[in-house]
């Protein structure tokens, strides 16, 4: 039986191009047939990253489970917290409302409102920043508080590049009519963006290394038997925790000056944290080596980043065009300087990590073991 559309759903997705009189709960499409050109363009990245994550987890599983850990407890994520946004049916009574509408892309679940790209994001790029921030050597030498906050920090950076693009190209569409989306960079709600994209990420990233990085750190990486309870822990509380933390900007929604404050305290704690951290553990690193080098940063970093070079700029005349934040064809645009930020920062991550060398001794902890 087809799901309910709520009056916002239905606007939306006609602006979009499509209504919601598909009730499948997969449904495939002609990646030539979408509405931009850029969208099988970013789906294939996607999906790319979220594949070489996986792969990348499985190959060091044994010896090292955080990266399968952080692979799962993505994909989860990505689930609980992309359906409470946008489904009519299960979610539209709730104070959450519709807060956004996702095109329909070649691989869609639920009725077409939350597409396969989008559940492979979350694996991909979370992986990216906890690798970045894991070879830098934070964990080893700050702990997993600072470490996670330097992991927001680094994801808000990189997810940053694809959020102020999306609605342009018309991969998703905002509900400007919920106020829980408001203030915005361009047309980008910042409530969700240092919701979704950081603090998310950091309580991921802080569980994965208390419940999971802190063995492997010891040399006692844990057994399958606990991995098959420490995993589901991790995937049920980081939502949680993400929802606890945000409620400060859920309650201030409808008071801006509040809601302006709550995120500037937020944003500042990440930033000013993160970034003196990062820096200094990376020129140590640099000089004695890394625990944990990345390939994946050197392959899906440098891919994300270049592809995302290739999508901007073929944005760009469409944006200089823009008048009051919307472009000829009528969508609106991102804040290029705060793009323009996000890029060099995660720019600066990827290229490096990648330049770290592999230390030539094993870590402390696993020397006793030999």
């Amino acid at each position: 039986m087809m799901r309910a559309c709520p009056a916002d759903f239905a606007r939306l997705a006609g602006y979009l191009g499509f209504s919601c009189d598909d009730d499948s709960w997969v449904k495939l499409r002609n990646p030539l047939a979408l509405t931009h050109w850029s969208m099988p363009v970013v789906e294939l990245l996607m999906l790319i990253g979220a594949g070489l994550a996986l792969a990348y987890a499985l190959r060091r599983v044994r010896r090292d489970p955080t990266g399968i850990a952080i692979w799962l407890a993505s994909v989860a994520y990505a689930l609980v917290t992309e359906l409470p946004r946008h489904p009519p049916d299960l979610f539209a009574g709730t104070r959450l409302g519709v807060m956004l509408v996702h095109n329909v892309f070649s691989v869609d679940f639920v009725d077409g409102r939350l597409p396969l790209y989008i559940v492979a994001l979350y694996p991909a790029t979370i992986t990216l920043a906890y690798d970045i921030v894991r070879a830098t050597g934070v964990f080893e030498r700050r702990g997993a508080l600072i470490g996670a906050i330097c992991v927001g920090f680094v994801h808000g950076c990189v997810y940053g590049i694809f959020d102020h693009l999306g609605p342009q190209l018309r991969w998703w569409v905002w509900n400007t009519a919920n106020p829980l989306n408001h203030p915005t960079l361009g047309c980008v709600p910042v409530s969700s963006w240092v919701s979704l994209a950081v603090v998310g990420p950091a309580a991921i990233a802080f569980l994965v290394h208390v419940l999971i990085g802190r063995r492997v750190e010891a040399g006692t990486p844990p057994a399958r038997l606990s991995l098959a309870w420490r995993i589901p822990v991790i995937s049920v509380l980081a939502p949680v925790i993400m929802g606890l933390l945000s409620l400060p900007t859920l309650l201030s929604a409808r008071h801006s000056a509040m809601q302006y404050a709550v995120l500037g305290v937020e944003v500042a704690v990440f930033t000013f944290v993160a970034i003196p951290i990062l820096v200094q553990d990376w020129r140590i690193t640099r000089r004695v080596g890394t625990q944990h080098p990345s390939q994946y940063v050197r392959v899906f970093g440098v891919l994300y980043l270049l592809t995302f070079t290739v999508l901007w700029l073929a944005a760009l005349p469409d944006f200089a065009g823009a008048i009051d934040g919307v472009t000829g064809a009528g969508t609106p645009t991102g804040n290029l300087p705060c793009a323009a930020v996000c890029f060099v920062i995660a720019g600066y991550c990827v290229a490096g990590v990648s330049s770290l060398r592999p230390t030539t001794a094993p870590a402390p902890q696993q020397q006793v073991l030999h």
